[in-house]
């Protein structure tokens, strides 16, 4: 059964423990939800723009309230987490203002006689498994455009971010939105494949795992519900000749130990063209170094602890294997002693097929670097990956980086930086990394009835 608790990663304490809904309670959210959708749906823009702009602005006024929430249940520092909850803002801000233009009618320009357009109207109720490692954005980028278009939301989030899923229901109410328009559901996941199954719920969007992306897709797809999937990612940062080399370790390093590591986004294999590795390996050491593990509290501290003992097991476990196959450790890779689930940043090169950190996503602050003896072998590396979610190109002009990045089996690029989320641009990935777009006007396509009305 799926726990709900918060557990403070600093300290391993258990600090609160929240109760699973029952199967009679899960079938009434359903319900509420279903019954709110109607009325939901013919609100009209004002009203649903009203609400998404005042969970914005519910958001600032409560920011730092949030942000120490935040850093209680998974462990981000005190900054970072402040930065999270702007970003949330901006996102619903954003959905509020820009939003409707995107749903105005489409007029078709058809070659026989009168008038077609497609209207952008909603579905009906949605369900929205969300992460902890980004325990207020992950829930606005889905929330904030299935409210615009008129879709009510069932949110189940993350076992370990109760006290966060509790607050996000409680500022939507507090923004206005009527009862059962948004949702939290402490649900197991029984009761998640329930809700999946059942007529009134119309579709479904994960972002978490691999494993439990094909679970939930699998589900959607045997019920023939629409699901839009956020999976992990392995996203590779090339460096190529004529690159500048300290603002790309400088942005590589942030780009891998920015949120500990725990971004599926995070630039997880760094891949340098031989003609340039000797220069930029310690400049990146360098770099590494200033990302030192303290109390995620405090505001100067970067690199707070992992969001679970488990999960930093599973990660030392990973480099550990890299180390005893032959992989050489340049910096950390060491368990510290003391509470909590911290663990330095750690750089490793000369990984392999063989080992795990190959393949598998390092989950954490831990970096693999290889070393590619071409342009050609830097692209072919990085697309050797079931993943396809983000990558990164620093070369020596924007239009050699463009052609690189055109090669790379992905869905986000960025050329001389790192893939940055923000509410105008589509956020999504290709192979194992999912299906499906979020955010900007893409964000609210997935989730909508492309209705085409034709007049004689």
């Amino acid at each position: 059964m799926t726990k709900y608790a918060t557990v403070d990663p600093t300290t391993g304490e258990l600090v609160r423990e929240f109760p699973v809904m029952s199967d009679a309670e899960a079938d009434q959210a359903l319900k509420r939800s279903a019954d709110a959708y109607h009325g939901w749906r013919e609100a009209g823009l004002a009203e649903r723009t009203a609400v998404l702009s005042r969970i914005a602005e519910l958001h600032r006024e409560h920011a730092t309230e949030l942000a120490e929430l935040m850093t209680l249940e998974m462990g981000k520092p005190i900054a970072q987490a402040k930065g999270e909850v702007e970003l949330s803002a901006k996102i619903y801000e954003y959905y509020a203002t820009t939003g409707p233009r995107f749903l105005a009618d489409e007029e078709l320009d058809i070659a026989g006689d009168g008038r077609a357009v497609v209207r952008t109207a909603p579905i009906g109720p949605l369900l929205g498994v969300m992460p902890w490692n980004f325990p207020y954005y992950q829930v606005a980028r889905f929330v904030a455009p299935n409210l615009l278009l008129g879709n009510t939301i069932l949110l189940k989030h993350a076992g370990s971010c109760p006290q966060q899923a509790l607050r996000i229901h409680e500022i939507a109410e507090a923004a206005g939105a009527p009862g059962g328009v948004y949702q939290n559901v402490f649900a197991d996941n029984g009761q998640v494949a329930t809700m999946i199954a059942d007529a009134r719920l119309q579709g479904v969007s994960l972002t978490g795992s691999e494993r439990a992306g094909s679970v939930v897709g699998g589900l959607a797809g045997k019920h023939l519900k629409k699901c839009v999937l956020e999976l992990g990612g392995s996203d590779p940062f090339l460096v190529l000749p004529g690159a500048d080399l300290p603002q790309a370790a400088a942005a590589a390093a942030t780009g891998r130990f920015a949120n500990t590591g725990q971004a599926c986004t995070s630039a997880k294999r760094i891949i340098v063209e031989a003609s340039v590795w000797d220069e930029f390996l310690p400049a990146f050491l360098a770099e590494a170094a200033k990302w030192q593990v303290g109390d995620p509290r405090l505001p100067e501290t970067k690199l707070g602890p992992m969001s679970s003992i488990p999960a930093r097991g599973e990660l030392a476990e990973q480099v550990a294997d890299a180390a005893a196959r032959g992989a050489t450790v340049h910096m950390g890779g060491e368990i510290p002693g003391g509470d909590g689930a911290f663990y330095p940043a750690t750089v490793l090169s000369g990984v392999v097929p063989s080992m795990r950190a190959y393949r598998e996503e390092l989950f954490g602050p831990a970096v693999v670097l290889h070393k590619a003896e071409s342009v050609d072998a830097a692209v072919e590396l990085a697309n050797d990956s079931p993943y396809g979610l983000g990558g990164a190109v620093f070369a020596r002009d924007e239009a050699e980086a463009d052609v690189v990045a055109d090669r790379l089996d992905v869905g986000m690029v960025g050329i001389g930086t790192t893939v940055k989320s923000a509410p105008d641009l589509p956020f999504g990935g290709v192979k194992n990394s999912g299906i499906g777009r979020e955010l900007g006007r893409f964000g609210l396509d997935e989730f909508a009835n492309k209705k085409l009305i034709r007049t004689a």
